[in-house]
This record gives C-alpha cells, sequence and structure tokens, in this order.
C-alpha cells in the first residue's frame, strides 16, 4: 500500500464511518457533496464530493478498485505525481457532471478511480484481470469495455435523475485521456518510471538530461552497484560469453536506458548475458574516465 492511495482510501472509510455513527448520511453529502446550485456557498465541495460515498458497496467498489491498480501506478510515477492525476481525474468528472446533470448531488470517487484505471490500463495494457471475477480480459480490452458500458448508462438514464453518475465517470476517463496525452506530447513519460535515463557520455558534446523531481540520478557508484550484482549472479558463465561488436555511443546509450528500464521492472535477474556484458562495459569505461 503506497502513501498516497493509503491515505485516499483512509479518508474515504472515515467519512463513511462518520456517516455511520455520528453524521446523518444526508447531512454529511449536502456539506461535501457537489450541488451545482451551492457552488458559490460551497466551493469546496468540487474537490471533497470525491470522498464522500452513498452506501458501502458504493464505498466498497470504489476504494477496492483503487487498492488493486492505485499502488502500482503510484510507484511507477511518484506520489505527488499520482495525487495531482487522481484530483486532476475527479475534477473532469465534476466539469461534467456541472454541465449535463442539473442540480443533482454528486458524490463518490468513480471518476477519479476510472482515471486511475486508464492510466494503469496505458502503461500495462496487456496485465490480465477478470471481470466480474470470472471473465479474464485484458486492460486495455476492459477500459473498451467500460467506456462502453458508461457511454450506454448515460444514453438510456434520465440527465440530473440521481443514481449511477455515468457521465461524471466519462468525465473522470476524459480528463485522464487528456493528461496522459500531455505527458506522451512532452516526453515524459520516461522519467515518470522507476529509473531515471543514464546520463550522456562526458566526451559528446550535448545538453545535459534534467533530473525529474523526486528521482536520484544515475551516479557511477549507482552504476557500480547494479554492475556489481550482475557480476555475482553471472560470474559462472561469464567464461562463455563471447565478445560482440563495439556499438556506437548513440546505440550503447539506447542500449543502457532499456536495461536499466528492464531491471526497474523485472529485476537484475532477468538480463541477458549480452545484456550483462553491455552494463559491464559501460561501467568499465565510467571508472576510466
Amino acid at each position: 500500500m503506497t502513501p498516497a492511495v493509503r491515505w485516499l482510501i483512509g479518508v474515504s472509510v472515515a467519512l463513511h464511518f462518520l456517516q455511520l455513527t455520528v453524521i446523518q448520511p444526508e447531512d454529511l453529502q449536502l456539506a461535501l457533496g457537489f450541488r451545482t446550485s451551492a457552488i458559490a456557498s460551497h466551493w469546496w465541495t468540487v474537490a471533497t464530493y470525491m470522498f464522500v460515498h452513498g452506501g458501502f458497496w458504493h464505498l466498497a467498489l470504489n476504494m477496492y478498485t483503487l487498492w488493486i491498480f492505485g499502488p502500482r501506478l503510484e510507484a511507477a510515477w511518484s506520489t505527488g505525481e499520482f495525487v495531482r492525476y487522481y484530483l486532476w481525474c475527479g475534477l473532469g468528472g465534476w466539469f461534467v457532471h456541472l454541465f449535463v446533470a442539473g442540480d443533482a448531488v454528486l458524490i463518490g470517487a468513480s471518476a477519479a478511480v476510472l482515471g486511475v484505471m486508464l492510466a494503469y490500463a496505458s502503461a500495462w495494457p496487456r496485465d490480465e484481470v477478470y471481470l466480474f471475477g470470472v471473465i479474464p480480459l485484458s486492460m486495455r480490452a476492459l477500459m473498451v469495455v467500460l467506456v462502453v458500458m458508461n457511454l450506454a448508462g448515460g444514453a438510456t438514464s434520465e440527465v440530473g435523475a440521481g443514481g449511477v453518475a455515468y457521465l461524471a465517470h466519462l468525465g473522470g476517463l476524459g480528463a485522464g485521456w487528456i493528461y496522459l496525452r500531455t505527458l506522451h506530447a512532452f516526453d515524459l513519460r520516461r522519467w515518470t518510471r522507476g529509473v531515471a535515463p543514464v546520463a550522456d557520455p562526458p566526451d559528446e558534446e550535448s545538453m545535459p538530461r534534467a533530473v525529474p523531481r523526486g528521482r536520484a540520478p544515475r551516479t557511477e557508484a549507482g552504476m557500480d552497484d547494479i554492475v556489481a550484482q550482475s557480476q555475482a549472479a553471472t560470474a559462472q558463465h561469464s567464461s562463455n560469453v563471447s565478445a560482440a561488436p563495439p556499438m556506437s555511443v548513440s546505440a550503447e546509450r539506447s542500449a543502457l536506458d532499456n536495461i536499466l528500464d528492464k531491471i526497474s521492472a523485472q529485476g537484475i535477474e532477468s538480463l541477458t548475458a549480452t545484456e550483462r556484458r553491455i552494463l559491464d562495459d559501460a561501467s568499465r569505461r565510467l571508472r576510466d574516465h
């Protein structure tokens, strides 16, 4: 359980506990849920609506889904980036509800949670999940099913009549799609991974890469640690590995990026003998400089 996911679930569960013990559910929903007519006097409900739920199953489904998909996404990004994305998707749901749902009360984290699912499907589209616990689907296929279900629900339900906020769900998905497309356009996906890019060789005339917030740069010592683990794991096979032809600087840098990303995602044991040799050679050149 990562920090942001733990706090998001904790706040939602705490508010639901208050509904069951201290405050009448209707009173809390009116105080923290969003209504268009009360936006001037209850401006905070633009954000607080996503922490209030209409009942146990409403809360349980949203928090279980967040618990399933949120931690891996937060670990791959950062806690701050994950929270910003979560709130952004929630605001997307609010924005659509503001224009299409009249004065119906909007509550629940569904728009934000669906945004988290979309980001997870974008990063790991082939991961397999089970719809309703029995139907195996890839994450990409699951998101298609959810979009179709919400489109159908939004088209057939009466707008502003309460119940499931299908259009707000679509607003959360739309906000998530915009956010992810913006990241892709500015090529920021790389620094949201668990391992930062390798620094350019000192003899190459190029601009230094920016270090992402919350991520430490790859230092020579850090590279040596990874290489030491690689050598320890493959010492018994090193004598059987034949020398490979020399690589260009750009080709080697690209290969190192892929290797370190693979270590971050699957562990150092997943490297092939060729990949380990490339890692060893890069570390040796860094020490020589």
